[in-house]
């Protein structure tokens, strides 16, 4: 039996904390969504194990992510938020939690700054190289060309700082003037060895809601197979996201599906396994 690392799952409890997007919602999202309703569908996925990614832009959530993580034998460890903004806030954060064990990832959500710059803020840049200096990785949630921007002129300013595009940076499936756009952006930023593409969110960025099957999915993942390569890639499932498009464990099916049709059993442990345990340091 293989090995699959789901490196993209959230969880979130709406009585617990704010999820500032979940406002207005009216869809199935907007409820809680606790590990304990994920688990036995990881298994008919065959997913083996997880690590938890932020949903907020709260340090209330890092510290429930880091204790959940210890209850959990399967959650490896936590993409979290930090307060990249705020140098004092966010040495005393990077202090508290550097030696947490779970502590793997940082990310916010700036596909929701009205700035499209907003990783470039001098503070924020002061944070990032923090990061890097502790090889901390960085979750880049973007949805737009703008967004690959930004993350190609962060590389160039902190050439050690690994970061990884959340969901391909949302590949523009139909539309092809801006397929193509976002298939130069996304090719020009593989040439940068410490960026890495996530195979994650994929189903709802069909717009296919329930309809979608690999072929879909199948232009995106050929061209970050070639542009990246399989050392520079993972998979996770956005869950629960993802139910906006089909059921967890036929997320996962259609994934392996696509992904066991290209590559080699090598190649597949990579993307699966061996390349998300060496980005978030998982051994």
């Amino acid at each position: 039996m293989k090995k699959i690392i789901d490196t993209h799952l959230h969880t979130w409890d709406i009585d617990k904390l704010d999820y500032y997007w979940l406002k207005n919602d009216t869809s199935i999202l907007a409820k809680t969504y606790l590990l304990d309703e994920v688990h036995s569908q990881i298994a008919d996925a065959g997913v083996t194990a997880a690590v938890l990614v932020q949903a907020t832009n709260s340090l209330d959530e890092t510290d429930w992510f880091l204790q959940l993580a210890t209850q959990y034998k399967w959650v490896l460890g936590a993409v979290v938020w930090l307060p990249l903004n705020n140098p004092t806030a966010f040495n005393k954060a990077i202090e508290t939690y550097s030696s947490n064990p779970y502590f793997k990832s940082v990310r916010h959500q700036i596909h929701d700054e009205a700035d499209d710059d907003w990783l470039l803020q001098p503070n924020v840049i002061q944070s990032l190289q923090q990061l890097a200096h502790q090889s901390i990785p960085y979750d880049l949630v973007g949805t737009k060309p703008a967004h690959i921007k930004t993350a190609l002129k962060v590389a160039e300013k902190i050439p050690d700082l690994k970061l990884v595009f959340d969901h391909l940076n949302q590949p523009p499936f139909s539309n092809k003037t801006a397929w193509k756009q976002w298939a130069e952006l996304m090719s020009e930023a593989a040439k940068n060895p410490n960026i890495y593409a996530k195979i994650s969110g994929l189903g709802t960025a069909t717009s296919k809601p329930f309809e979608w099957t690999a072929d879909d999915i199948k232009p995106a993942i050929e061209l970050v197979l070639q542009q990246f390569g399989v050392e520079r890639i993972f998979c996770g499932s956005d869950w629960p996201v993802s139910l906006l498009a089909g059921t967890y464990a036929y997320t996962w099916h259609q994934y392996q599906l696509l992904l066991d049709s290209l590559l080699n059993e090598a190649a597949q442990q990579k993307v699966y396994t061996a390349n998300a345990e060496k980005f978030y340091n998982l051994h």
